[in-house]
């Protein structure tokens, strides 16, 4: 039964990727609630091609009574209802027991916010001593590293695995904008600062000092990991002690609030929503509208500052 089970999932996540061009991080996350949901199956004596609805709600039951959060619970419903989508489809089985199955209600957080000053704080504590020869080579490229990489994720609103993986060509040429490859293999255009271009330039120029080798690889962030480039855990972890030193709690500090700040900043200076979508690489208008308190509280302060009638209740 497990080696069944195992054979199902192994041709799911195949068409996943094959078909759909899922990212190879959503693909590993599939793997494990699907591996979880299977677990759960075994233990009560069935498995995919038996389970119903019951058995679905079951598993969400129990996983609920773990204390997982509504988020959670909602992603693996969904592994769960693709999966026995897939196996209706491909004929393993005559029906499909999910689409009955109400998911958990969750309300959407708003995002953690920096301010435009906390972000200038970010990037002038991180570029600190940067400039100055008598500090050692490594301390320097270190330094030139984060300013880079803040600067270029404020600037272009990246993914962290997007900024990560980028290839070193995109710090040789001065267009303003580049191609990324996002989630589902979709290509973008993202746009480059001017600060940005300059410190990719000083970043690959540092490098190129400190350590020739590792610049002659294809990566714009060589590292000694698996992929060949630095891994999103060393970049959040440096970038929380970049965050303490600016003064700023660590804890609101993540290469995803620095997209969040990219999103919010443009918003609140007048871009429009659709724009801020095409640039976020966002398929659906529903995900960037998270970020539409920042334009309820533009219209507010519109409203209070511009509106005639609010100039005759002031005047009494």
């Amino acid at each position: 039964m497990k080696a069944r089970a195992a054979s199902l999932v192994a041709g799911f996540l195949e068409a996943l990727a094959s078909e759909r061009g899922a990212s190879v991080n959503t693909i590993a996350a599939y793997r494990r609630d699907l591996a979880d949901y299977e677990a759960h199956l075994r233990a009560q004596g069935t498995d995919a091609l038996k389970a119903g609805p019951s058995s679905v709600r079951g598993f969400l039951a129990a996983r609920g009574a773990q204390a997982l959060s509504a988020a959670s619970l909602a992603r693996r419903l969904s592994a769960i209802r693709q999966f026995h989508k897939f196996l209706y489809a491909e004929g393993w089985r005559r029906d499909d027991p999910t689409p009955a199955i109400e998911g958990p209600r969750r309300s959407r957080p708003l995002p953690k916010l920096l301010s435009m000053a906390e972000v200038e704080r970010l990037i002038g504590t991180a570029r600190e001593g940067l400039d100055a020869v008598e500090r050692p080579l490594r301390e320097r490229l270190l330094a030139a590293r984060m300013a880079c990489l803040i600067e270029l994720i404020y600037a272009s609103g990246l993914r962290v695995s997007e900024v990560l993986s980028l290839k070193k060509s995109a710090a040789s040429g001065k267009a303003s904008l580049i191609a990324v490859s996002g989630k589902g293999n979709k290509e973008r255009l993202a746009p480059l600062s001017r600060p940005a271009l300059a410190a990719m330039k000083t970043f690959r120029a540092l490098l190129d000092e400190a350590a020739p080798g590792a610049a002659a690889g294809p990566w714009l962030f060589p590292a000694l990991s698996e992929s060949g480039h630095m891994t999103r855990q060393a970049f959040a972890r440096d970038l929380k002690r970049v965050a303490a030193a600016a003064g700023i709690a660590p804890k609101r500090v993540s290469p995803h609030v620095l997209r969040h700040a990219f999103a919010s900043h443009l918003l609140h200076n007048g871009a429009d929503l659709r724009v801020v979508q095409d640039l976020l690489g966002h398929a659906d208008i529903s995900t960037t509208q998270i970020y539409t308190h920042v334009l309820d509280e533009r219209a507010k302060a519109m409203v209070r500052d511009l509106h005639p009638l609010n100039d005759k209740a002031d005047g009494g």
